[in-house]
């Protein structure tokens, strides 16, 4: 059932009522009651179940290339040459710049 959010136009109070979409909207305040209207606001979003993430469909073929990596020798994909081609490049771009 949604919840919908009221505000008195009399004393500017605001509450929450659980309505079903067949129910009649409220007239008046549940304090005072004055008179009230209904305000628009961000409806709440909940994400249940499975299938919200990569790994929930994942195939078969990906299953099996995670476990091989996970496997492997611990270090991750090219984390050594590309962290040795970095200084390797900075280290050349500083010796030219030194030569100017």
């Amino acid at each position: 059932m949604p919840i919908y959010e009221y505000e008195c136009e009399t004393c500017h109070d605001r509450f929450e009522v659980m309505q079903k979409f067949s129910d009649k909207p409220r007239k008046k305040c549940v304090k005072c009651g004055g008179p009230i209207h209904k305000i628009l606001s961000a409806p709440a979003l909940v994400f249940k179940g499975t299938g919200w993430y990569v790994t929930d469909y994942a195939s078969p073929e990906r299953k099996r290339a995670q476990k091989a990596d996970a496997g492997g020798n611990g270090n991750g994909k090219g984390g050594g040459s590309s962290s040795s081609g970095i200084a390797s490049s900075t280290a050349s771009s500083t010796s030219s710049k030194s030569g100017d």
